[in-house]
C-alpha cells in the first residue's frame, strides 16, 4: 500500500473509538453548527491557570491597566488567528496540519508538522504537571502530606484520563468539553467569589506604569500562552461542520469561546497579583497550586475539581490532536495509536519534571518563547493561506504530485528567515540553556541581553508579520504575473 493509500484510508478500529486520522471526512459524517465551537474553546482556556498569568504579566513592570489592554490585544491577536484558520476546517475537511500542506507543499509541510507535534507534547507535559502539582498542594491543606508516592498517583491518574479521551476520539471529547464548559465554569465563579476579600484596589492600582518595551513582552506572552498555542489545532475542531457552515459564525464563537474566559480570569488575577507581592512569588514556584492556600478549607476539593478539570480539558485538546500532527508528519499508523504514543511521551516527561526540576516558571516560559518563535512564522503564512485561497481540495493535499506539489520553498525559507532572525531578538535568561538566544539585540542597538528591549519577545512578532506578509506580497506578485 502507498504512502497516499495509508492516508486516504479509514483503518478499522475498536469499538468506540474514532477511526478518522488525517484522511478527508465524508459527507454523511459531517454535524454540528459553529455555535458548538464555543463549548472545546472555552473548556480548554477557562481553567483557574489564567488567574496565574495575572502575576505572569505583573513581573513585566507594568500597572495594572497597562496589563489589561496588552493582554486583551495579546487575547485578541491570538485567538483571532485561531479562528480564522478555523474556518478552513468545513472547506478542507481534514485536521490544520493537512490544510497546511496547501502553503508547504504535501513533504513540505512536515516540517511545521514536526513542530506543531513538539509543541502539543510539550503543552500536554505542562498541563498534566500543573494538574499534579496543584493536587499535592491541596492535599498538603487538607492535611494530608503528598509524598512522592501521592504526586505519583496523581500524575498517572491525570495523565491517564488525558489519553483516555484523546484516544476515544472527537465525539468524546466534544461531550467532554461540554461538561467541562458547565462545571468549570460555574466552579471558578465561585472561586472567585470566596478570594474577592484578597483585593486591595488602592495597592493593585497604584502600581507603577511601565515601559513600552513591557507592554509589548505582555503582549507576546500572553498571546504565546494562550491562542497562539492554539492556531495549529484549529481546524481539528471544525473539520467535522457541513461545507456551506458560516465562516463568520465559525470565527466568532472560536474567538470568542477561546478568549472570554481567560480575559476574566487574567483581569482577576492582576487584581489579585497586584496585592501581594508574596502570592506572586509563590505562583512562580507553583503557578495554580499556590491560589489553594487562598480558599476555605471547604472549598478545597472543589477547588482541585475545577483545576484538574480546566488543564484536562486542555490536555485532551492537544493530546487529540498531536496524535493527528504525528500522522501528517508521514508516521503511517492509526490515529488512536498514535495518541497513545504521545501519551506515554507526556508521562515519561512530566515525571521529569514534576519528580527532578525546581525551576518550573524559567523552563516553561523558555519553552513557550523557543517553540513561539517559528510556529509564529508558521502562523503568520497559515493565516495568510487561509484568508486568500478560495477552497481546498482535500484528495490532493495528500498527493505529492496534486496542485499543492510536493515541497513549497518559499514558506518554509520564510519559516527559517523567521525563526533565526526571531531567535536573535528573544531571551530566556532564567532558563540556563538558552542563554545562546537574543544574539541580534546588540548588533541592531536594541541594549543588548540586559537592555530594555531584551524581555519584549520581538522575534515572536518578527516571525510572525514576516510569514504573513512575505506570503501576502508573493501571491499578489503571482497574481499581477
Amino acid at each position: 500500500m502507498t504512502a497516499l493509500e495509508t492516508e486516504l484510508r479509514v483503518p478499522e478500529v475498536p469499538r468506540g473509538i474514532e477511526a478518522n486520522g488525517i484522511n478527508t471526512i465524508t459527507e454523511g459524517e459531517r454535524k454540528g453548527t459553529p455555535r458548538e465551537l464555543f463549548l472545546p474553546w472555552f473548556a480548554s482556556n477557562v481553567g483557574v491557570f489564567g488567574i496565574s498569568y495575572g502575576a505572569f504579566c505583573l513581573a513585566y513592570g507594568l500597572s495594572v491597566s497597562q496589563s489589561v489592554i496588552a493582554a486583551a490585544i495579546g487575547l485578541l491577536l491570538s485567538f483571532g488567528a485561531v479562528g480564522i484558520v478555523a474556518t478552513a476546517g468545513p472547506r478542507g475537511s481534514v485536521p490544520t496540519m493537512v490544510l497546511s500542506r496547501a502553503a508547504f507543499g504535501v513533504r513540505g509541510n512536515r516540517v511545521p508538522s514536526a513542530l506543531s507535534w513538539l509543541l502539543m507534547v510539550g503543552w500536554e507535559t505542562v498541563l498534566v504537571v500543573l494538574g499534579t502539582l496543584a493536587t499535592a498542594t491541596v492535599l498538603n491543606e487538607l492535611g494530608v502530606h503528598a509524598d512522592n508516592l501521592v504526586k505519583a498517583l496523581s500524575l498517572v491518574v491525570i495523565a491517564g484520563m488525558t489519553v483516555a479521551a484523546g484516544v476515544a476520539g472527537f465525539d468524546l471529547v466534544m461531550r467532554l468539553q461540554g461538561f467541562i464548559t458547565v462545571v468549570a465554569g460555574v466552579l471558578t465563579v465561585v472561586f472567585i467569589a470566596l478570594t474577592l476579600d484578597e483585593i486591595h484596589w488602592s495597592t493593585a492600582t497604584s502600581l507603577p506604569s511601565g515601559s513600552t518595551e513591557s507592554f509589548i513582552g505582555v503582549i507576546v506572552l500572553v498571546a504565546t500562552g494562550f491562542g497562539f498555542g492554539w492556531v495549529n489545532v484549529s481546524a481539528d475542531y471544525s473539520r467535522y461542520l457541513p461545507r456551506g457552515s458560516s465562516s463568520r459564525g465559525i470565527f466568532g464563537w472560536t474567538l470568542f469561546g477561546g478568549a472570554i474566559g481567560p480575559l476574566v480570569l487574567l483581569v482577576f488575577g492582576l487584581l489579585l497579583a497586584g496585592s501581594s507581592k508574596g502570592l506572586v512569588d509563590k505562583i512562580s514556584a507553583d503557578p495554580v497550586g499556590a491560589l489553594a492556600v487562598l480558599l476555605p478549607t471547604w472549598f478545597l476539593v472543589p477547588f482541585a475539581i475545577v483545576v484538574i478539570l480546566g488543564l484536562v480539558a486542555a490536555a485532551v485538546m492537544d493530546i487529540y490532536s498531536s496524535g493527528l500532527a504525528l500522522l501528517s508528519v508521514g508516521v503511517p499508523i492509526p490515529r488512536y495509536v498514535a495518541a497513545t504514543i504521545d501519551g506515554a511521551i507526556m508521562l515519561i516527561l512530566a515525571t521529569v519534571v514534576v519528580f527532578f526540576t525546581d525551576d518550573f516558571l524559567a523552563q516553561f516560559t523558555g519553552f513557550l518563547i523557543t517553540l513561539g518563535v517559528p510556529i509564529a512564522a508558521w502562523i503568520g503564512v497559515m493565516v495568510a493561506d487561509v484568508i486568500t485561497r478560495k477552497e481546498y481540495v482535500s484528495e490532493e493535499l495528500h498527493d505529492p504530485r496534486g496542485r499543492y506539489g510536493d515541497v513549497q520553498v518559499l514558506p518554509l525559507v520564510l519559516m527559517a528567515i523567521g525563526t533565526v532572525v526571531g531567535w536573535g531578538l528573544v531571551t530566556n535568561a532564567a532558563a540556563g540553556w538558552l542563554d545562546w538566544q537574543g544574539y541580534l539585540l546588540d548588533p541592531l542597538g536594541l541594549g543588548g541581553k540586559t537592555g530594555a528591549w531584551s524581555g519584549a519577545s520581538l522575534g515572536v512578532l518578527f516571525a510572525l508579520f514576516l510569514g504573513f506578509f512575505g506570503t501576502l506580497i508573493a501571491r499578489a506578485t503571482a497574481r499581477r504575473s
